[in-house]
């Protein structure tokens, strides 16, 4: 439903005002006078649909269409220096102030003007909120178009991490990269900092002249000399402004696809990511044709909180995806589908984070049908039902078991578990069973099509859908059914479960060795994929004991496995059943290896079930190699409740 005027202006007035955190405003106090009887206090009403609770920007009003950044990179201050010049329209004539995102950016100066003239403009920097940071407000004179501001980051930026020669695989360099998403691009430049808002960008980049700097852009052909240009002609959100500073070298894949990476691990990356021509070449395919220009991937340090990050034009990824035989590739495949679905078509706000992640997460799994086969998605499938399942019996919200989550979330980290992931990717292969194959990626392709270089919430894809696919077969799906996967909490009864032959084989040699005698040496595992050993670890019986953790680590020595996925599926269940030959490994691990996919639940697990002076001592020696973000979260984990 359409929110009356009365109830947007209340809305967009709120967010304009000074913030003291999400939680905050909803559970303070409104005094009552003394000589009047207390009434119920209603609670404030949430955002309306649309209407992105996590920005200051009044970018319904004013909203910025290009970023140019003229800075250097500072690793002895750990801090990015220099201005931005944003240029903007004017969405409401009677606009007098251009409202921006900072967090814990010295604002040094601030103009505005045409690009030609400028003069000095009245800005305010509001207060700090814990989570959004500080609402920045610049006064517009007449006929400005342009503001430019000189400022700096901190060192604690979230958004960036400063690395130490020490840090990296080579020992020898510094390494600085960012990661915005979701609101973290404010710390890194004054911006609307909203997935609501699509901007392109250009940037000149100081650095130490034996460094590269590469970003989210076209990159510098230039030779490696300490000054770098770039230009992102396609307009993007905040978010998906990245950069990186590090002793970094590229190999080509093809004409238009590479790897960067430090010189220590870019020929062994480029080999295991030689297939990503095939994964584009299946994408465009099915959805469209692929509109960045090139697309390149940049391995990062270990540090990095996530397996990948979808920066258009030059995908971040984690080393930990570097298996040797390609079977964790899917990763890559994941980052390259945000070409279509988040990067081209993005999530509006943060509670519509499903059109981002599931839709990525189905066209991910079709890509990985076409490049590697049947077998290999279904068994992904398989695997991501099982996620599915736990994550959704572990939330404590059954509200956040909806697709379309509340807009009163208290972070948007909040949005990103396997609901907008792998509910979302299950919605689509409904859709796809109830309309056929055929029909759903025709109408999927019209979707990139028709709101490419858009922000969509999930009433526009609904909407969408509604008319252009279920309209046309109507006996096909329900009205019901379609608005039970939206708004409905848990697994819908529609959701019909993936079958894989291979872990048929899988639960058959496992269900053998528990009920008999023979050590695990008997178990035929010869050949097994990554996959099949994560459902073997997965399907593993709660209190299977010492004895039999120890058989199976003699036979297979699961313990030193040097596939991370591997690894981690063991070291869950190591710290379950508090099998201790495996504790130098899992802390080893943890200092090594910087993924908040491994790293929060592993933590979780040592603080309820482990050893909490273990974990405790564990992060406090480990902290400086994660991110921000990581160190945030692990903090939170370790200081809950048990």
């Amino acid at each position: 439903m359409r929110p009356s005027i009365l109830a947007l202006s209340l809305v967009l007035t709120a967010l304009a005002a000074p913030s003291c955190g999400k939680k905050d405003q909803r559970e303070a106090a409104v005094p009552v006078p003394a000589a009047e009887a207390p009434a119920p206090v209603a609670e404030p009403a949430s955002p309306a649909p649309g209407v992105d609770p996590f920005t200051y920007a009044n970018y319904r009003e004013v909203r910025v269409t290009d970023l140019a950044l003229d800075v250097d990179v500072l690793f002895n201050e750990k801090a990015i220096d220099g201005t931005a010049i944003l240029s903007f329209e004017r969405l409401d004539d009677g606009a007098t102030d251009l409202v921006l995102d900072a967090n814990d950016l010295d604002i040094k100066s601030v103009e505005a003007g045409d690009g030609a003239a400028w003069a000095p403009a009245k800005f305010t920097l509001g207060p700090d909120d814990e989570d959004l940071g500080s609402k920045l407000s610049i006064e517009l004179p007449e006929g400005a178009t342009k503001v430019r501001i000189a400022y700096r980051t901190s060192p604690g930026a979230e958004g960036l991490q400063w690395l130490t020669p020490e840090q990296t695989a080579g020992k020898r360099h510094p390494f600085m990269y960012s990661q915005n998403q979701a609101i973290n691009a404010r710390s890194m430049a004054p911006v609307q900092d909203t997935p609501a808002v699509r901007m392109t960008y250009s940037a000149t980049v100081r650095t130490p002249k034996d460094l590269l700097a590469v970003m989210s852009a076209e990159q510098d052909a230039g030779p490696r000399d300490g000054e770098y240009h770039f230009t992102m002609p396609q307009a993007v959100p905040a978010y998906l402004l990245a950069i990186a500073v590090g002793d970094i070298d590229f190999r080509p894949v093809s004409d238009t696809i590479g790897v960067y990476a430090e010189p220590e691990i870019v020929e062994a990356a480029a080999r295991e990511f030689e297939d990503t021509p095939k994964m584009e070449t299946a994408t465009s395919a099915l959805y469209g044709p692929y509109r960045w220009g090139r697309y390149d991937l940049l391995v990062l340090p270990p540090s990095f909180p996530f397996g990948g990050m979808e920066n258009p034009r030059l995908s971040f990824m984690t080393p930990t995806i570097i298996a040797g035989d390609k079977s964790l590739v899917g990763t890559v495949a994941h980052e390259l589908a945000h070409s279509w679905s988040g990067n081209l078509v993005t999530n509006a706000t943060w509670s519509d984070a499903w059109l981002n992640e599931g839709v990525t997460s189905y066209v991910e799994n079709r890509v990985m049908e076409d490049v590697f086969g049947k077998d290999r998605a279904v068994m992904e499938q398989a695997l991501a039902l099982r996620d599915l399942r736990a994550e959704i019996a572990a939330l404590d919200r059954p509200e956040l078991s909806r697709l379309q989550l509340p807009s009163d979330l208290d972070h948007p980290d909040d949005a990103f578990s396997d609901v907008a992931y792998l509910k979302g990717e299950f919605f689509l292969h409904f859709l796809e069973q109830r309309y056929g194959r055929a029909a759903f990626d025709s109408f999927l392709r019209s979707w990139f099509d028709s709101h490419a270089f858009k922000a969509a919430t999930t009433d526009d894809f609904r909407q969408f859908l509604m008319r252009e696919l279920a309209a046309k077969n109507p006996d096909a799906a329900t009205q019901a059914e379609i608005d039970e996967w939206i708004d409905g909490e848990g697994i819908p009864q529609t959701l019909v479960a993936p079958i894989s032959a291979a872990f048929d084989k899988v639960e058959g040699e496992q269900a053998e060795w528990i009920s008999g005698t023979q050590p695990a040496t008997t178990i035929d595992a010869n050949g097994w994929t990554t996959q099949e050993w994560l459902h073997f670890i997965g399907a593993l019986p709660d209190d299977i004991g010492i004895a039999r953790m120890s058989d199976l680590d003699r036979a297979f020595d699961l313990t030193h496995s040097a596939n991370a996925e591997i690894a981690f599926a063991w070291y869950m269940k190591a710290v379950k059943e508090k099998y201790e030959p495996a504790m130098p490994a899992i802390e080893a691990f943890l200092g090594r290896v910087g993924r908040g996919k491994f790293l929060y639940p592993l933590y979780e697990e040592l603080s309820k079930d482990g050893d909490l002076a273990f974990a405790e001592r564990t992060f406090e020696k480990s902290r400086a190699l994660y991110h921000p973000i990581a160190q945030r979260r692990v903090s939170e984990l370790l200081q809950a409740p048990n």
